[in-house]
């Protein structure tokens, strides 16, 4: 049974950091590309980031680029993402998902995502 488990939002000033955990189970997380997707109040599903299965490549949205960096650990079946210079305009729910394949084709199975962590960032 696969599980992705987020941890690590919180609220944040600008300008400030956090580092978000997503905790995979039941599933060979070194054979999968994973994604981190958000999802602001009113507002639609919005990818984030995203890293191969053996972790050697990693993409990322224009507003992520600089500033969030997305990693793996894949001893430990741990995603993560390193976000900072956060904005208010970052304050979501994110959420780790699951990729279809190794290779990143699809970064999202369409299926398997974490229950998210809220991100508030405000002064």
């Amino acid at each position: 049974q696969v599980q992705l488990v987020e941890s690590g939002g919180g609220l944040a000033q600008p300008g400030g950091s956090l580092r978000l955990s997503c905790a995979a189970s039941g599933f060979d997380f070194s054979n999968y590309a994973m994604s981190w997707a958000r999802q602001a109040p009113g507002k639609g599903l919005e990818w984030v980031s995203g890293i191969v299965g053996d972790g050697s490549d990693t993409y990322y949205a224009g507003f992520a680029q600089g500033r969030f960096t997305i990693s793996r650990d894949n001893v430990n079946s741990v995603l993560y993402l390193q976000m900072n210079s956060l904005k208010p305009e970052d304050t979501a729910l994110y959420f780790c998902r699951k990729g279809s394949d190794k290779s990143g084709s699809m970064w999202f199975d369409g299926e398997h995502r974490g229950q998210g962590t809220q991100v508030t960032v405000s002064s």
